[in-house]
């Protein structure tokens, strides 16, 4: 009888460990940071994706040394049908804060193999979103709406405010317009521009994020290019600090928690030497509360299950 007892025990644990690993996200990782590993990740979680095709990347300052190559997002880009490169205005001062502006640096950064789409070209639309403590709507570029789909292509690196952009931070700033939407999130209705940081700040992004998610259901994926990795992020332009962090690879996924917390575990293992500056900046903006808050909105898992494609 003990025998059979203990039997029946390793059968039950066997089938807790087999539904608990079923339970975790998938995360999607190569080291090839080409045009080759990142269609080799993209195909591991294209399948929700269809119709009329949103491409969400970061066009970056005039001259950017650390923006993605070019040829990887043409490369994309072209293996994906009736797509098209994304784009807001920004909110501080620079040339992408008019759409004329904008398009002038689309031409200096090479980004002229396709259609972009600056979104608030024409203004901007109301997207609701469920859960959130700050916002029950936010706003975002008026063309997002004509899309079926959202592939959420993101240099991961650091961030002056957000303390690191991944998917999230690309998706909640990038998305939202640059009058209403960004307002939303930066400026206290009582203070100056810039008046929300810290914790507060990122339960703004995450509810903005959060809006383009439940438009967008479960045709929206996420890749993380774990490269040239600045504390800076690509808005900082020929300014952004060089990176002291290798290079590390592309992550994938359809979890936009689970490809995020994934990037920050890869970054967090490095040597010091190379993590320090990026930790420094990460945890003095409280940017890590980022994973926390997304968990609390039922945004993805931070139970993951890494799969490397060699």
């Amino acid at each position: 009888m003990a025998y059979a007892n203990a039997k029946e025990s390793l059968r039950a644990e066997k089938r807790k460990r087999g539904k608990d690993m079923k339970e975790k996200t998938k995360v999607y990782f190569t080291r090839d940071i080409s045009a080759d590993g990142l269609l080799k990740v993209y195909e591991k979680i294209k399948a929700p994706i269809s119709g009329k095709v949103a491409i969400k990347w970061h066009s970056g300052e005039p001259y950017g040394p650390n923006i993605l190559p070019v040829n990887m997002v043409k490369t994309l880009q072209q293996s994906i049908p009736d797509s098209a490169l994304v784009e807001t205005n920004v909110y501080y001062d620079g040339p992408r804060q008019t759409t004329e502006g904008h398009r002038d640096v689309l031409k200096t950064n090479g980004w002229t193999f396709c259609d972009v789409d600056i979104m608030d070209a024409d203004g901007a639309v109301m997207l609701p979103l469920k859960g959130g403590k700050h916002f029950t709507e936010m706003s975002v570029g008026k063309n997002l709406v004509n899309y079926d789909s959202m592939v959420v292509l993101t240099h991961f690196k650091g961030h002056v405010m957000g303390g690191f952009g991944g998917s999230m931070k690309n998706i909640a700033i990038g998305n939202a317009d640059g009058k209403i939407g960004k307002k939303m999130i930066h400026t206290d209705p009582n203070g100056d521009q810039w008046s929300i940081n810290g914790k507060h700040l990122m339960e703004t992004m995450a509810e903005s994020a959060k809006a383009s998610i439940d438009f967008f259901g479960e045709k929206i994926v996420y890749i993380n290019v774990l490269r040239n990795m600045s504390v800076d992020c690509d808005c900082a332009g020929i300014t952004a600090a060089p990176p002291k962090a290798r290079d590390i690879g592309i992550l994938a996924s359809a979890d936009i928690l689970a490809v995020d917390q994934a990037s920050i575990d890869m970054v967090y293992a490095l040597p010091d030497a190379e993590l320090h500056d990026l930790k420094e900046r990460i945890e003095s903006r409280e940017g890590l509360y980022q994973l926390t808050y997304m968990k609390q909105l039922g945004m993805g898992s931070d139970e993951y299950e890494l799969v490397e494609i060699t």
